[in-house]
C-alpha cells in the first residue's frame, strides 16, 4: 500500500513539474514576442510577423535582425547560463547563497576580460571568440582560489567559509579593476564602466556564436550528472558512503560551473544575482531534485534576463540603462531577504 501510494506521489510530482517546465516555456515565449515589439522605434506584432516571413521593410529587418533578435538571443543564454551556475554552485556548497557573483567567479571573469578590452579593444571576430576563452581562465584562477582558502581538509567546504571567502575575493578583484580603469583613456574607460554595469554590448550574431558552444557541451554534462549533485547535496559524508567519487565530480561540475558563468560575463559583462535568484524560484516552483532544478534554473533565470533587458532597452527610452542595474533592483531586496531567512 504504501509502495502504491509513493507512486502516486511521485507521479504527481512529475505532472507537477512538466506543468511549470511548459508554463515557464510559454512565458519565455511571449516575453520574447513582447521584447521583439519593443524599443525607441516600435514594430507592431504584424510588422514583426511579416518581417520574419521576408516581407518587412528594409529598415525592419535591420531592427529585428541585427539589433533585437541578437540581443534578445543572448539574454535568454545568459540568464540561463548564469542561472545553471548558480544551481551547481549551491548543490556542490549546500549553501542557497551560493552564485557566481556573490562568490566572486564574475569578477574573476571580469578582471581578464578588462584586462582584454583595455590593451586590445579591437571588436572583430577573432577576438570576440577569444572573449570566453580568457573569461573562462580569469574565473578559473578565481574559483581555485576561493576554494582552496575554504576548504578544510577534515571538515570539506564550509557553507559559511565559502560565501565569505568569496566576498573577500571578489572586493579586492573589484578594486584591482577601479585601478585598472583609471589608467584607461576616456573611450575605454567608457565602455569598460558600462561593461561591469551589466550591459549586453555583445548584441550582435557573432556573440551568440562565441556563447553558444560553450552551453551546447557544458549544459548536458551538467544535466546529465543531475542525480550526481543530488547526492553531493546529502554532505561529503553520505556521499562518499554511497560510493560516489565526491572530489572528482565536485571539480568536474565546478569546472562546468566556472565555464558557463565565464562565457556569459563575457558576453554580457558584469550581471550578478540571476545564479542567486533563478536556483531559487525553480527550487519552490519544482523542488530540489536536480533532474527537474536544473532546467527549471535555466528557464527561470532566461525569463528574468528578457523580462531586465525589455525593461532596460524602454524604461528611459531613447537612452537605455544597464540590464544588469534592473536585475540588481531585482536581486539584491531578494538577496537580503535570503539572508535574513538564514539566520
Amino acid at each position: 500500500m504504501e509502495a502504491v501510494k509513493m507512486g502516486a506521489t511521485e507521479r504527481r510530482k512529475k505532472i507537477q513539474a512538466v506543468t511549470v517546465l511548459s508554463v515557464l516555456g510559454v512565458l519565455i515565449v511571449l516575453a520574447f514576442l513582447v521584447s521583439m515589439n519593443t524599443g525607441y522605434t516600435r514594430l507592431s506584432p504584424l510588422d514583426v510577423i511579416r518581417t520574419l516571413f521576408g516581407g518587412g521593410t528594409a529598415k525592419q529587418e535591420l531592427i529585428l535582425f541585427d539589433f533585437r533578435l541578437p540581443r534578445i538571443v543572448i539574454s535568454v543564454l545568459i540568464g540561463a547560463g548564469l542561472a545553471v551556475s548558480g544551481c551547481i554552485l549551491q548543490g556542490l556548497s549546500r549553501n542557497p547563497l551560493a552564485d557566481p557573483g556573490i562568490l566572486g567567479i564574475n569578477a574573476g571573469a571580469g578582471l581578464m576580460v578588462v584586462l582584454f578590452i583595455s590593451f586590445f579593444p579591437s571588436k572583430t571576430a577573432a577576438p570576440v571568440l577569444f572573449l570566453p576563452i580568457l573569461a573562462f581562465v580569469g574565473a578559473g584562477v578565481t574559483a581555485a582560489i576561493i576554494y582552496g582558502l575554504a576548504y578544510k581538509k577534515h571538515e570539506g567546504l564550509s557553507p559559511t567559509s565559502l560565501v565569505l571567502t568569496g566576498i573577500a575575493v571578489a572586493a579586492g578583484i573589484s578594486a584591482l579593476m577601479v585601478v585598472l580603469t583609471l589608467r584607461l583613456n576616456p573611450q575605454n574607460y567608457q565602455f569598460v564602466a558600462v561593461w561591469l554595469a551589466g550591459s549586453i554590448w555583445g548584441s550582435n550574431w557573432k556573440f551568440v556564436v562565441a556563447l553558444l558552444p560553450w552551453l551546447i557541451v557544458l549544459l548536458p554534462y551538467v544535466f546529465y550528472k543531475a542525480r550526481v549533485l543530488n547526492v553531493i547535496n546529502l554532505g561529503e559524508q553520505m556521499a562518499t558512503g554511497l560510493g560516489a567519487p565526491v572530489e572528482k565530480e565536485r571539480l568536474g561540475l565546478l569546472a562546468a560551473s566556472v565555464g558557463i558563468a565565464g562565457a556569459c560575463v563575457a558576453v554580457g559583462g558584469g550581471i550578478g544575482f540571476v545564479g542567486l535568484i533563478g536556483p531559487h524560484l525553480a527550487r519552490r516552483l519544482i523542488g530540489p531534485k536536480h533532474e527537474m532544478l536544473l532546467p527549471a534554473s535555466a528557464l527561470v533565470g532566461g525569463l528574468l534576463m528578457i523580462v531586465a533587458d525589455t525593461i532596460a532597452r524602454v524604461v528611459i527610452q531613447p537612452a537605455e540603462i544597464p540590464t544588469g542595474i534592473v536585475v540588481a533592483i531585482i536581486g539584491a531586496p531578494y538577496f537580503l531577504y535570503l539572508l535574513a531567512r538564514a539566520r
